[in-house]
């Protein structure tokens, strides 16, 4: 009962900080699995039900959600939510309960969801705080093979919207192909998938040179591959900032030797933050700086790493053991603010 009254607190408490009132967070978050416990015969999720190698059950899906809404209010802090973008979600039913059952109630969120084309069933989506965000469009992307036809894994998700200002902002939410059948084998995979959503943002700035863009998402690729270096052609944040590039805010996560995830005794960063140079040189209206992207590590997130040393994120499971913790990324966060 406590670790439920807690996050309701803590989210009344910093509604009601009068000094915070124009900073508002954007978030990601692989969920890591966030399927429900039922049985869906159009997707390959056998291993999340009751009778599944993992036994998963409405028991341990409840805990679930509760560590989701936990995670996602600490990283929240005492900024507004505005956005709150996912991926390793398995349908709309899993968000719906997230918005009414888990202390995220309080704010009135709203979805966008679509069932994706992915063999196990889990998705790319968005929460939106609907008292001061106002969607003007969504539209789901499609990754297209060299042939031409349609790959059946995650789109990339696009929103355009109105802030309460007046401002507008588009956000790309991404989960793109994973390294699991090899890095190699699989680079040309994220190298398509970062054309398709550089031929997306150019399509935004074509509109609107000045346009706002955030691009958040579990990239599978560092600020460094060419996938994002080269294909998407982002940039180290510098002094100068043109509005129509798009700037990596995670690159000083790396020299920090910061990560989103570890694989043995290595961090990664595929959860990554990009916007706009729009967002940097703002002169009015909704703004960002460099700094104020940053991956939410709280130490109820992680967990003592037995093998390699230091401290790795506390997993849901371990192998097929269920371990009960949060997921195998952290979150990642960006500050906006109202000039």
């Amino acid at each position: 009962m406590k670790n439920k009254i807690i996050p309701i607190l803590f989210l009344f408490l910093f509604f009601k900080t009068p000094a915070q009132e124009n900073d508002f967070a954007v978030l990601f978050y692989n969920a890591e699995n966030l399927f429900d416990w039922k049985d869906d015969p159009h997707t390959n999720d056998n291993e999340f039900t009751p009778e599944g190698d993992r036994h998963w059950t409405y028991k341990r899906f409840q805990q679930k959600m509760n560590n989701t809404s936990k995670a996602l209010l600490g990283a929240l802090g005492w900024d507004i939510p505005l956005i709150i973008g996912f991926c390793e979600i398995e349908n709309r039913q899993v968000l719906e309960q997230m918005i009414e059952k888990t202390a995220l109630h309080t704010v009135s969120f709203r979805i966008i969801h679509k069932e994706s084309t992915d063999p196990r069933g889990i998705d790319v989506a968005l929460l939106y705080n609907s008292e001061i965000f106002y969607p003007l469009q969504y539209e789901y992307f499609p990754f297209v093979n060299a042939d031409g036809s349609i790959r059946q894994t995650r789109e990339i998700l696009y929103t355009s919207g109105i802030v309460a200002d007046g401002d507008t902002l588009h956000l790309f939410i991404n989960h793109w192909p994973s390294r699991y059948s090899g890095l190699l084998e699989t680079r040309p995979l994220r190298n398509r998938a970062a054309t398709l959503l550089r031929q997306k943002v150019d399509s935004v700035f074509q509109q609107q040179k000045e346009a706002k863009i955030i691009i958040i998402g579990d990239f599978n690729d560092q600020p460094t591959d060419a996938s994002i270096l080269d294909y998407l052609n982002t940039a180290k944040p510098g002094s100068n900032f043109g509005s129509d590039k798009l700037y990596n805010l995670s690159t000083s996560w790396m020299q920090a030797g910061m990560g989103t995830l570890k694989y043995q005794s290595q961090w990664f960063i595929f959860d990554q933050i990009i916007v706009s140079g729009a967002l940097l040189n703002a002169e009015n209206g909704l703004y960002t700086e460099p700094e104020w992207a940053s991956i939410f590590s709280a130490g109820f997130l992680l967990e003592d790493d037995k093998i390699h040393g230091g401290l790795k994120p506390s997993r849901t499971y371990t192998g097929f053991r269920y371990n009960g913790g949060f997921g195998d990324h952290l979150p990642v966060k960006l500050r906006l603010r109202l000039h």
